[in-house]
């Protein structure tokens, strides 16, 4: 795992100090070594956190024989041995034993088609001396992140966007229709980003890059071919192929644990690891609020499985971590969970270095309570004497299994579609009309991106899965997990997303992933001999913050300094009677609006770090 960094300068030769300060930045993602290539007009620069191969061989950027392709690569590639082997049958000659070199010689095998074959989480940079092209690409889902900006005079690329920034020349113009997305969703969706011109490289997508032009290809996409075998064939499939990911994932040279909730999809993910491995470790954490606490079903697992178990209890400060989260996410981005996680990946970085974590167990197998929406409306016959009833269920926080049922009544007349976003958003479209001042942006109709690739769904709960792999999981659950483990050193693998457990839940059809209102019932059904029913009936709970409790304590003053404040004014962004609305009826209790007070919090702190320049004590 680590930080890649490159130039291309069309037009004169590369300023080797604005390199190093490229890789600088990324240490955190690297703290192993650095390295760097320098020819002519195109610099590479790498900060390697060392995992597969730990002796100076598998150093980077690496070159093959010639010295004509260079690669610099982020991630893990678990099939590395078998292509090995592929390539040495055809002549290939290897000096190190890392996955990044059988990347260098597939490309000079394959071509661009090596990502066709690569098993694993990626993002990499090859140049072509000979061909004079640089090939950028990221894997299926979009675990590691890549990000460039081109114009006529260079390209710039690396693994975070405080990198890019780096170059004097790269641009800070904000992008409106970013921040208005940010506004809608808590993160920016892919291609774009909070700058205008800088492009994330999308999930399961190949960019060429030349002088004269930029060529971008999908090389796999997520949509749905039910298949007509059997419950009992697709678990068995189920079980082998979820043995093998897991196996996989556990091939490292240093030491390796396991994040452990206490739900169903990191209870399975220790279960498996137990059966090739004596001793688990695992790591979980917990808050002194008890609504937030899932520490004892996490214990469970861990004495079922005689795993090494650690265990945290933190009172997180929100003040104090708030400027570090707005530096290592690059954007703006609020979702709550990022604090947790932060604190979770720091103290679990003291112990180990890769951990391997449930991500991906609610989009495949329908984990969700949103996406019982469609069965609940087919069920509802007497929905408009129940949407009138709404009217007389009072406000509750977040967390109150009633808050769900109010809004579900109260949207009940809009499209399946409508619904759905209707859950996902934190400020709806009438919402930034109010509180943006640029009313074009305002306007944007967020659902004609975040849905787009999946409209052609026919059933609903597909619709829901296909849009959430396609967004939110690589722009809010992927970026959340990439960024507190790597700010902390930390190498995070993900089963769940493994590219034939995806390939397998595709052609599962969705009545057997939510079975009336059982939700991930093929996963329970396939994994219920290696949990207690305990954890199989577990509510799901989040890995939440007590936010709404913060906002009428700790974070109150707090808050209402930042929206006051001469430089939250002077963005000429927000309308500041708005957001004072916002935080007043939070305060009063009339409502809760602790997610919109922390969408608005995280962005101004964005700001603060990435456009005033305020220094941040990491």
């Amino acid at each position: 795992m680590c930080g890649i960094s490159g130039l291309w300068e069309f037009n004169g030769g590369v300023d080797k100090i604005i390199l190093q300060k490229m890789n600088k930045v990324q240490e955190h993602r690297g703290p192993d070594s650095e390295g760097f290539m320098i020819s002519n007009k195109v610099g590479l620069g790498h900060r390697r956190l060392s995992i597969i191969d730990l002796s100076p061989k598998g150093k980077q950027p690496m070159t093959n024989e010639n010295n004509s392709i260079w690669i610099v690569f982020n991630g893990e590639i678990y099939n590395f041995q078998v292509l090995r082997e592929e390539l040495e049958k055809k002549g290939h000659r290897f000096r190190s034993n890392t996955d990044t070199e059988v990347i260098v010689h597939g490309y000079e095998e394959w071509g661009f088609s090596v990502v066709e074959k690569l098993r694993g989480m990626f993002a990499f940079a090859i140049y072509d001396s000979e061909k004079k092209l640089v090939f950028l690409a990221r894997d299926r889902v979009g675990k590691k992140p890549l990000w460039y900006y081109k114009d006529d005079k260079r390209l710039v690329f690396a693994s975070e966007l405080k990198a890019l920034l780096q170059h004097p020349e790269v641009p800070r113009k904000i992008n409106q229709e970013a921040v208005s997305y940010y506004l809608s969703l808590g993160y920016i969706p892919h291609p774009i980003s909070i700058f205008e011109n800088i492009c994330k490289v999308e999930p399961a997508q190949i960019v060429v890059v030349n002088k004269k032009e930029i060529k971008k290809k999908k090389y796999w996409e997520y949509s749905f071919k039910p298949t007509t075998k059997s419950f009992d064939q697709l678990k068995e499939e189920l079980r082998k192929v979820m043995e093998e990911s897991v196996k996989l994932r556990m091939i490292s040279d240093v030491p390796l644990g396991a994040f452990l909730s206490g739900g169903i999809d990191s209870s399975i993910i220790v279960a498996l690891m137990s059966k090739f491995s004596d001793k688990v470790k695992t790591f979980s954490i917990g808050f002194e609020e008890q609504d937030y606490n899932e520490l004892p079903d996490a214990r469970l697992i861990a004495e079922k499985y005689k795993t090494e178990h650690n265990e945290f209890i933190v009172k997180p400060d929100a003040i104090k971590l708030l400027p570090k989260l707005a530096y290592y996410y690059n954007e703006p981005y609020s979702d709550s969970s990022a604090i947790p996680s932060y604190y979770l990946s720091q103290m679990t970085r003291k112990h180990v270095t890769v951990v391997l974590n449930g991500d991906g167990g609610d989009e495949n197998f329908a984990g969700y309570d949103r996406y019982m929406i469609a069965e609940f409306y087919k069920k509802l016959y007497f929905k408009k004497i129940l949407k009138k009833f709404s009217r007389f269920i009072p406000e509750f926080s977040n967390k109150h299994p009633l808050k769900k049922l109010k809004r579900a009544l109260q949207i009940a007349d809009l499209s399946d579609e409508e619904k759905y976003y209707d859950f996902m958003r934190t400020f709806s479209r009438q919402d930034k009309v109010a509180l943006m001042l640029n009313q074009k942006s305002a306007e944007l109709p967020v659902q004609d991106l975040i849905f787009r690739e999946a409209k052609n769904e026919k059933e609903f709960v597909n619709f829901a899965m296909r849009s959430d792999i396609n967004y939110y999981l690589p722009d809010d659950l992927l970026v959340k997990i990439d960024i507190a483990t790597m700010a902390n050193s930390l190498e995070a693998r993900s089963p769940f997303l493994d590219q034939e457990i995806m390939n397998l839940t595709m052609q599962i059809p969705w009545n057997y992933k939510l079975n009336n209102f059982n939700k991930k019932h093929i996963l329970k059904e396939t994994f219920n001999d290696l949990l207690p029913q305990q954890t199989l009936q577990k509510k799901k709970q989040g890995f939440g913050v007590p936010l709404p409790h913060w906002f009428r304590n700790e974070l109150k003053n707090f808050t209402y300094d930042v929206i006051n404040s001469n430089e939250f004014k002077n963005r000429h962004l927000l309308n500041i009677d708005e957001c004072n609305k916002i935080f007043e009826q939070h305060t009063s209790g009339r409502q809760d609006n602790s997610f919109k007070l922390w969408n608005l919090l995280c962005l101004e702190q964005w700001y603060r770090i990435y456009v005033d320049g305020e220094k941040v004590v990491k």
